[in-house]
């Protein structure tokens, strides 16, 4: 089975070991980076979504319009727009990019950045929200004829839209969350459902419920796994790499105090689970960053080695059902760069003769 993968789009360039350089908004850097990832070879980009960023849906128009190719997978967060004006919304970027967009639904692990944008319902009523929200917004991509809707937080009538996706029947669905109440949702509306960087024994559990609750609407569906991969030439050399990241993690913040908040979501926990087994897990799971962060933002456990060597444990996960990877690194540019040149080609040759062998992913 063929892969896609995503990398990520951020509007200036820092991560978590490097602090942000120029404006908190560098078109520039948005640009360079978007092209980036276009000439490297990924498939997509992840454009994600948080209370006081930049708006996700603009800033993948802009990203689309320096690239030729590179499709987006914009993080939107259920509950702020009505579903009918969303689903026209991503329609029309999907007509404006040629095809290129995707949405990621995201319902928010933090309470308290939610209710900065006004939200004040709990977990399981926002994944309820989330479930009519996509109900509404499928609706709304696929009707041939106005339709009504009515449910617990949303009611229309006559809703209908001239304005259709590309894609068909509607833009991919990606959809995050590890609860109980994430995953129903996710078996019932996701095209593919997005994991972070779990141990092999948290993936393969996290597979089973997904298709368990796929399962139950008679759908099947794809999965992604995010991973940051830390390359160099040797072993020992890559893992020194992730030390320093380590260190300098660290150091920034203590020099501009504590900026990664406690998070509320399954997720998060899972990933402090897996740091509580060592800060190596697996083959190469590296955990240190998700225990120094307290699993900030999720995506931050990392696969160390060599090209090949990461690449063979990302095998594991392809034979498991994974088939979509969403990697970045803590130098925006520059390990988008590497990537393209060491890793995407040997992933992408690996992944096409265990499929040709027979060893597809299950």
């Amino acid at each position: 089975m063929s892969i896609d993968v995503i990398g990520h789009l951020n509007v200036n360039n820092s991560s978590e070991s490097q602090p942000a350089k120029g404006a908190e908004f560098d078109k520039d850097h948005l640009e360079a980076a978007a092209r980036a990832l276009d000439e490297a070879g990924f498939d997509r980009a992840l454009i994600h979504f948080t209370s006081v960023w930049a708006e996700s849906m603009m800033v993948a128009q802009h990203a689309a319009s320096v690239t030729k190719r590179l499709a987006f997978m914009v993080a939107h967060r259920p509950g702020f727009t009505a579903p009918t004006i969303a689903a026209r919304q991503f329609a029309t970027l999907d007509q404006i990019t040629g095809g290129r967009a995707a949405v990621h639904i995201i319902t928010g692990g933090n309470d308290a950045e939610l209710r900065q944008d006004g939200s004040h319902i709990g977990k399981d009523d926002r994944y309820a929200r989330a479930d009519e929200y996509l109900d509404i917004m499928k609706k709304e991509w696929t009707s041939d004829k106005p339709f009504d809707y009515r449910g617990k937080y949303y009611h229309v009538e006559q809703a209908f839209s001239k304005i259709k996706c590309v894609n068909t029947p509607h833009i991919p669905i990606y959809f995050g969350g590890a609860s109980d109440a994430a995953i129903e949702v996710a078996g019932k509306h996701a095209d593919v459902y997005a994991l972070w960087g779990e141990t092999y024994a948290q993936a393969r559990e996290t597979v089973a419920r997904v298709k368990a609750a796929a399962a139950k609407h008679g759908r099947q569906i794809r999965f992604s796994l995010s991973m940051r991969p830390i390359l160099a030439a040797t072993e020992e050399a890559a893992w020194q790499k992730a030390q320093g990241i380590l260190e300098q993690t660290r150091q920034l913040s203590e020099k501009t105090g504590p900026v990664f908040k406690p998070q509320e979501n399954t997720g998060a926990h899972r990933l402090l689970e897996a740091a509580a087994q060592g800060p190596r897990v697996d083959k190469r799971l590296w955990t240190e960053l998700a225990k120094l962060t307290g699993a900030w933002q999720g995506n931050s456990t990392s696969l160390v080695g060599t090209a090949e060597q990461v690449v063979d444990a990302m095998l594991d996960y392809y034979d498991m059902g994974i088939t979509t990877f969403l990697i970045r690194g803590f130098d925006p540019i520059e390990d988008t760069k590497l990537y393209g040149r060491e890793l995407l080609p040997l992933l992408r040759e690996m992944t096409q003769k265990r499929s040709a062998g027979g060893v597809a992913a299950e």
